[in-house]
This record gives structure tokens, sequence and C-alpha cells, in this order.
């Protein structure tokens, strides 16, 4: 891969210019993180990658840290965005700096120079996401949001080099330290995407020098930067002390209290087992997820830490989170597309209280794609919820009485694509065939590693698929997008849903300011979706976690990107 070897060349340098004050007293806190496949902030399409990413590139939003419900506060920028109707404008904190690297050129001495955060690198980050060529999967934030930038996406496609000069109209830096952002029409949901980290300020310098391996030489203005990455194992970041955030700000560190960590060490581990037997040896200092089968060893019948293990220092932190499970129909397979009381009794044939005990009733019946956490949830009953007397009739409504087909006699068979391969995994897929073996219908599972099962959604290959959606900030505009028309995949909306309908509801839910108008709104596109049923609703999970007594200032986050600079450690443990 093309500049690889600029990256195993100038990582080691990097790691001591910013551990060279505290070279001998390192402290580090380490967890396991699933693969990570790019660390350019326009591809980091995953929970992973926005994790890791977010440690080294800067926003010009971040959630606080502490406040929930959740709030925006300034990043990069010095204050929340001065808005008027659609136009937003950003005055950018003047010591906010690119950490020093070559593809700024070289000092005298041979060190690599540094250079200030630009309003012109927040234009650049935020053209890159509708860049065709490209191809990022956070073009979604800016296409049809900022002006022009759907024109701007067009002329990309081309086979000549993309023109960065020319700025769409809605995207200006007025000066190096203010940004000015028009929008195609209100959207009071926007400041949200600004904390994400598709949207973070790249040094179009670094993505230039590197060039392909840009994914792997990150060069961003946070609070760690990456020192070593081996890929399939482990990445290494290693704290900026000159980070303005550890001087002023929520982070800043405060003289003679708990330090942060200077290092971060993301191990990869895939087995829940491994991950289980490291932190109990003390070789992770927080256990993100409790595997199934360790549940039991954790907690006691009221989901109380176990005595054995509170002992030892461990502390259990539990919370609802903004995230949902399904099962996604390929409405375009000629099966499961055009046949609603099909995809109903499906629901319906969906055992969830068995469901719930398999996962240690750590999750709980999803009742739509809106999680209850998100801003214009709407509680009402699910009409398809388990029942297996209304999965047979629905069924004999959708033309296979008994799960047959009358054409052939022979029962219908489904094929579910899954992108793990792990033994839970392969007992959930068992579970669900023997839900559907009940009204007659046959359940194939199809196991791929997870990048081919993306391929095969976004191709449109499926017919149907086991995902999940991690909300990307707190309102239900975010789930409620996964059915918007334009956003067909490889958008968000894998499973192809088009209703003309459901659209005109979400571009006026976008477009109003009035919150009681938009949250009815919110409420008869859910009311749409539950109808319809284009998803097998499967739960919405809790999350635990368990961490040593020497982590403090640990809180759960539903958006954790980046909070580690939050994390302390009393000095000497």
């Amino acid at each position: 891969m093309r500049g690889t070897a600029h990256v195993r060349h100038l990582l080691p340098l990097f790691a001591l210019l910013l551990a060279a004050p505290t070279l001998f007293a390192q402290t580090t806190f380490r967890r396991h993180l699933d693969r990570v496949n790019s660390l350019d902030p326009a591809n980091a399409d995953s929970v992973p990658a926005s994790r890791a990413a977010a440690l080294v590139y800067e926003t010009l939003l971040e959630y606080d840290y502490t406040a929930r419900p959740y709030r925006l506060i300034p990043g990069v920028a010095s204050a929340l965005p001065e808005v008027t109707s659609n136009r937003y404008v950003f005055h950018l904190d003047p010591a906010a700096r690119f950490t020093p690297d070559p593809c700024f050129g070289m000092n005298t001495n041979g060190a690599p120079r540094d250079r200030p955060v630009r309003a012109q690198d927040f234009v650049y980050a935020l053209q890159r996401l509708a860049d065709r060529k490209l191809a990022s999967s956070g073009a979604w934030l800016v296409l049809d949001n900022i002006r022009g930038m759907r024109a701007f996406a067009e002329q990309s496609a081309g086979s000549e080099p993309t023109d960065y000069r020319c700025p769409p109209e809605g995207l200006r830096a007025l000066d190096d330290q203010t940004l000015c952002i028009e929008l195609t029409r209100p959207f009071p949901q926007f400041a949200w995407l600004l904390a994400m980290s598709y949207s973070a300020a790249v040094p179009q310098e670094a993505v230039e020098y590197y060039g392909r391996g840009f994914s792997e030489h990150p060069v961003g203005s946070g609070p760690y930067g990456l020192t070593s990455w081996r890929r399939n194992y482990e990445m290494v970041f290693t704290r900026n002390p000159a980070w303005r955030g550890w001087q002023r700000g929520p982070a800043a560190i405060a003289a003679g209290r708990e330090r942060p960590f200077d290092r971060i060490v993301y191990r990869i581990m895939d087995d829940p087992a491994t991950r289980w037997l490291a932190f109990l040896a003390g070789e992770l200092d927080l256990l993100g997820e409790i595997a199934r089968d360790n549940w039991d060893a954790v907690v006691d019948d009221q989901t109380n830490l176990r005595p054995e293990l509170a002992r030892k220092g461990v502390h259990l932190t539990g919370m609802p989170t903004m995230e949902v499970a399904y099962i996604g129909f390929n409405l375009k397979d000629p099966v499961l597309g055009p046949n609603k009381k099909l995809r109903q009794a499906l629901n319906c044939a969906f055992d969830s209280p068995s469901w719930e005990k398999f996962l240690n009733r750590r999750v709980v019946r999803a009742d739509g794609a809106v999680p209850p956490g998100a801003d214009g949830y709407a509680r009402e009953p699910f009409a398809y919820a388990f029942d297996l007397a209304r999965a047979q009739q629905l069924l004999t409504a959708a033309g296979y009485p008994g799960g047959r087909d009358p054409k052939t006699g022979r029962r219908l068979v489904l094929t579910l694509d899954l992108g793990q391969t792990t033994q839970e995994a392969r007992e959930a897929a068992e579970l669900l065939a023997a839900f559907f073996a009940r009204v007659g219908i046959e359940l194939k599972p199809q196991f791929q590693t997870f990048p081919a099962f993306l391929r095969k959604i976004a191709s449109h290959e499926t017919q149907m698929f086991r995902l999940g959606w991690v909300g990307d900030y707190p309102d239900a505009e975010n789930f409620l997008q996964l059915f918007y028309g334009r956003n067909h995949s490889p958008g968000p909306n894998h499973c192809q849903y088009s209703n003309p309908a459901f659209d005109r509801l979400y571009e006026e839910a976008c477009a109003t300011t009035d919150e009681t108008r938009r949250y009815d709104l919110y409420r008869q596109m859910q009311t749409m979706i539950r109808e319809d049923c284009p998803w097998l609703f499967l739960h919405f999970p809790r999350a635990y976690s368990l961490h040593p007594d020497r982590l403090r200032n640990f809180l759960p986050h539903d958006f954790p990107y980046g909070m580690e600079k939050y994390l302390r450690i009393t000095p000497g443990r």
C-alpha cells in the first residue's frame, strides 16, 4: 500500500516527541477494541473506527462528558455557533494546532513543524465527505444539508481529480478563524452532526503527502496521537502534552489531582473468553462488553456485582443504550419485498421472552426502530409483538399457510446473512431458526466476515441480514433516516425501504423548528414503520461494563468518542 513506508518510519519519531515528558513514568489505559480498517475520519464508519479516530482528530463541537440529557459544548470552536435560520457561524479556538508532522515541512533543526487549525480545514474535511471518488459513508451528513454540496458531489464523479479549490456556496472560510455553513433548509439537528468523527478537521497537506497511506497515518489536533498500529493485534496512542485542553476546559488537569493516562492501548481480541480472562488478570482496565457466558460469574439474580469481584476493587456500571438491533428485510427481494403480511408474521413469530433470556435479560424487545432514550420516541404498543397464533394467521393471509408455498407444497425457506462467526452468533442463529420453525418456515443462516457481509448488503445481495444501529446523536431523526428513500444502501437505508408518504414527513420534520410539531411527525413516521415492518425488530440493549478501582472518572456514555481524555488515574497507582 502506497504511503506505508512513511508510516513505519515516522511513528517511532512521533512516539518519542509525544512521550518524552513522561518517558519514565507512563501510565497506560488498556481496553479491547474490534478491528479498525481506517483512521481517516471520512471512513470512520464504525464504532471502533470512530473511537480510535476521535483520540487524534477534533470536531467543531463535542458532547459534555457529564451532562444528562446530552448536550453539546465547543470542541475546536471557541463557542457554540451563531445560528440564524439556516446559517451557522463558528469561531475557532486560536490555540488549536495540528501536531508536528513532516507533511507541514521541517524546521531548520530537522524537526517536523506543526500549524494552527484553520477554518479551511473544516471546509476541506466536509468536502471530502461528498467526494464520490472517496465514497465516504458519511456523505449523508452533507449532501442534502449544505447548500451546493450535492452539485459538488456530482462534479467529483468525473475522471479528473476532484477540484477542492471552489467549495460549495454553502461552505465558506470567512477567514482563518471563522467558518460559515449555510444549509439548504432549517435543520435543528445539524449541530449534532458536527460532533461526529466524520466532520473532524483534516489538513489537506497530510492527505496529499501520505496518499493512500493517510488512513494509517492520522494527523490531528487532538489529545492523543497514534504511535503504533499492529493490524488485528494492537493500536497504541500517546498523550499529546501540548494539547490545549490539558490546560483549560473540562479535560484540564487539576494540580495535585488524578492525572490523565499517558498511553491508550487498544487490544484487538475477537474471543470473548480471552477478553474476560485478560480483565481478570489485570491486563485490561475496562471490559466494555460482558459476554453472555460470563454473565452469571459477574452478577447475581438481582443484577448486583458478585461480592468476590467487589472485594477485588471491581466496579460494575450499567445503562440503557441509544441503539437498536434488528434483522433487515431486503425490500427488493421478490419474496419479502412485496409481502407486508409475511414481514408482520415473522415479527409475530419472534419469541422475545426466550430471546431476552438467551441474552441474560440485558435487552428488551424493540417496539420499533427508535430507542426509548431518543428525543421524539413514540411510546405506543407494537401491534406485531410475539404471538404465534397471530403469526399463523398472518402467514395464511400472506399466502403461506402453515409456512408452506401452496404452489410447491414445500416449506418457505428464507436466508439470513450474518457478519460474525462467533459461537454466540451461531447459537443466536440457531435460536432464530427454531422460532421460525414453529410456524413452518426454514431459516438458513450464512456466516461471513464482517467486511464481506457489509459488501453484500451494499450491493443488495442479501434476503435478510442481522445488523444494529448505534445512534449518532440522541434524536429520533437519526434512527428514522434509516428508512428515508434517498438513503438507500450503500447509505444507511440498507433494507431499501421506499415510501413517499414517509419521505414527505421526514423532510418536514427535518426542516421544522417547532419541537412539538417535529415530535408529532416523528410519531407518525414511527407508526408507519411499525406497520410496514421493514425490519424484524429484535431488541434495545443495555450496556454493562467492568473496571478496576484504579480507573477514575469513568462514566458510561452513548457517544464515547474521544472521551478517554477525561479518564484519570491516581498518581502512583
